[in-house]
């Protein structure tokens, strides 16, 4: 599915500090619960402490009495309320509350007081309540002993504060989020202006209009986005400007065969009447229309080079084979000029389509029967290589001066305007490229520099260095 830039970009930023402020919320609302209980915890043992400060000895007898202006100053006030139990040397009790539990737990050994307190949760009444423990010294000169005191304090104040603490925390880290939020949806709006102006900018172009693209100011990240589109402007431009010189040619060269059959046939329309058509005009229409049909041929396999490149990944094929067979099609071409042909053919597989292998050397074999004179000798040679396979066809023709070899591969580009469309090699080259060959044409001269043929090679990459676009 499509999938938002901005919605990509605000959720990778706002979801990581939600998170964090999250996390963050509940630390410090811990923390702030741990100070809570400290400070509380700290005022329940100066309770208690107070009270112990009260306990006497009468002889041997231990007293106390505690007045309500004593524990006045501990009050919790209207949101909670302070119990406490005050137990003898023996256990028993002395004062407070007698149903408040009696301590019951073992003494921690380490303490962060400067006493023998203890602090724990508990509950009183139906009440959870924080009670604190202290085992008080008492003495005289006759009696000594240790009397304990517990303090509890419901924990309604402490709720109370921790809830407000929360509610605070909360609304300040709701408020960090929404400006966090607004600050990252204006800077990345921001950021996606160019974007957005690279996209208006594209739809506002006409349809043949492939100039490159300008856009001033434009960001270091956008740069690769802007180069690869021009890139592709540029292929297209090209491909464009191929594409409407090759209809040009086209027309042009199938209304000249087209023309000069028009004018043969108006010429044997004017024969005497009675008499029949001469021979020599048939035998002429007859080469016209040859020569359109080839060159429709030619046009048409060009054109498939690419539909066939679409079909999918190249395929093992063995190149002896299919050179074996083109060479039988065109045996009767090669017995006509009663030409010594040679093929050596040994096993090489390389990857393709049949049909481009086919054409391939149809097209080569070809070129090399119409240029070979008559009884001269003609080599077809298939080799593998250490790189891969490598087609050689090898003429005794007058081979390439500079001036053909400057436009050879050119559409409609021909030596031999009576003979050829000049389509061949042009397919060859396509193919070759589709396939990821080399091909190359190498006049061959003797020790004393007498012109004795053209060869034409192939060389095809070995089969896991095929095109990637054609591996399977």
């Amino acid at each position: 599915m499509n999938r938002s830039l901005r919605r990509y970009l605000l959720a990778g930023i706002i979801a990581p500090v939600i998170v964090f402020v999250v996390v963050d919320t509940v630390s410090l609302y811990r923390a702030a619960l741990g100070s809570i209980n400290t400070a509380y915890d700290r005022s329940l043992l100066a309770s208690a402490r107070t009270i112990g400060e009260l306990l006497e000895l009468q002889g041997a007898q231990l007293r106390v009495d505690v007045p309500y202006t004593a524990l006045e100053v501990f009050d919790a006030g209207n949101k909670g309320r302070l119990y406490y139990r005050i137990n003898g040397f023996d256990g028993q009790f002395l004062s407070g509350y007698a149903d408040l539990p009696s301590y019951e737990r073992k003494m921690p050994v380490r303490s962060a007081y400067a006493a023998l307190v203890d602090f724990y949760d508990a509950e009183f009444r139906g009440q959870p309540v924080r009670m604190a423990a202290l085992y008080q010294p008492v003495a005289s000169q006759d009696v000594r002993g240790m009397a304990l005191v517990q303090v509890a304090e419901t924990l309604e104040i402490r709720e109370a504060l921790a809830r407000q603490i929360l509610l605070d925390t909360l609304r300040r880290q709701a408020l960090l989020i929404a400006v966090v939020a607004l600050i990252t949806w204006w800077v990345v709006t921001r950021a996606l202006v160019p974007v957005n102006t690279l996209s208006a900018r594209l739809h506002e172009r006409a349809e043949t209009d492939l100039s490159p693209v300008r856009l001033p100011q434009l960001p270091r990240e956008l740069a690769p986005v802007v180069a690869a589109v021009n890139d592709l402007m540029q292929r297209l431009q090209a491909l464009m400007e191929h594409q409407r010189r090759f209809v040009r040619d086209a027309s042009h060269q199938l209304r000249t065969p087209l023309a000069v059959l028009k004018t043969q046939v108006r010429n044997a329309l004017d024969a005497p009447p009675g008499e029949p058509v001469p021979r020599t005009a048939l035998a002429d229409m007859q080469g016209t229309v040859e020569r359109a049909i080839r060159l429709a041929n030619q046009m048409l396999a060009l054109a498939k080079v690419e539909q066939v490149q679409a079909q999918g990944p190249l395929q093992p094929q063995a190149l002896d084979e299919v050179v074996r067979e083109v060479a039988l099609d065109l045996s009767p071409l090669i017995g006509d000029k009663a030409l010594e042909f040679e093929l050596q053919a040994a096993p090489a597989p390389v990857m393709g389509h049949d049909w481009m292998l086919r054409e391939l050397v149809r097209n080569l074999l070809h070129n090399a029967i119409r240029e070979t004179p008559r009884g001269a000798p003609l080599l077809v040679a298939v080799e593998p290589t250490a790189g891969g396979a490598r087609l050689r066809v090898r003429d005794s023709g007058p081979g390439l001066d500079e001036q053909q070899r400057e436009r050879l591969f050119e559409p409609f580009h021909t030596g031999h305007p009576t003979e050829g469309s000049g389509l061949g090699l042009a397919i060859c080259r396509r193919i070759c490229d589709a396939l990821g060959a080399q091909l190359q044409l190498h006049n061959r001269l003797d020790a004393q520099g007498q012109m004795l043929g053209l060869d034409a090679e192939v060389d095809f990459p070995p089969p896991r260095a095929a095109p990637a676009q054609w591996r399977a």
